[in-house]
């Protein structure tokens, strides 16, 4: 359980049989009244962002959240496939728990699962992957890495901005939380 001035951001807590994160939390007082913690929460399962006040000895249950490690198998679009590497079981992911995280998932790649209980709700991926050009316009002799940028899409079928000397075949580092080219390996 936590205290009121145990709700820090980062900390998942459960809130009417759901994981909640806490993304944003301050501490206040008004005069003579009770102290209070107001927090911004992030749904885990749904991803919605809600505002609550916490009042003085209220006690918030702490969410039994974590983390396995696994390995990316295939999707279709609608549904992705993970297999946990601690016991080889397989499971689903619905495309709306993964979101934008799916532009960046190559199959045989490992990510961490976010659980939930016992029940895989998301992924974490690494801040950086690494995944190969399949369509670009061909680099120009003088092409420098100053010279500007152009389109070209990934092995994953996401589409980013790359400096012109990246051509078709090239491994590019690209960073998953801004969606932008990073270096060429």
């Amino acid at each position: 359980m936590y205290e009121l001035t145990d709700l820090k951001p980062g900390r998942a807590i459960e809130l009417d049989g759901e994981p909640y994160l806490i993304v944003e939390s301050q501490f206040g007082r008004k005069s003579q009244s009770k102290a209070n913690m107001q927090c911004k929460l992030k749904n885990l399962i749904t991803g919605s962002i809600i505002a609550r006040n916490f009042q003085g000895s209220e006690k918030v249950q702490q969410a039994d959240v974590g983390y396995r490690r696994c390995q990316y198998l295939y999707g279709n679009g609608e549904a992705f496939t993970f297999m946990d590497l601690g016991s080889y079981d397989q499971f689903d992911l619905q495309a709306d728990s993964i979101g934008d995280q799916a532009d960046y998932l190559v199959e045989g790649s490992e990510v961490d699962a976010l659980v939930f209980g016992e029940k895989p709700i998301g992924i974490s991926l690494k801040a950086t992957v690494d995944l190969k050009v399949v369509e670009t316009q061909p680099g120009v002799k003088g092409d420098t890495a100053t010279g500007g940028n152009k389109p070209a899409k990934l092995e994953t079928g996401v589409t980013i901005n790359v400096p012109l000397f990246v051509n078709e075949g090239d491994v590019v580092r690209v960073n998953t939380e801004t969606g932008t080219y990073m270096t060429r390996m």
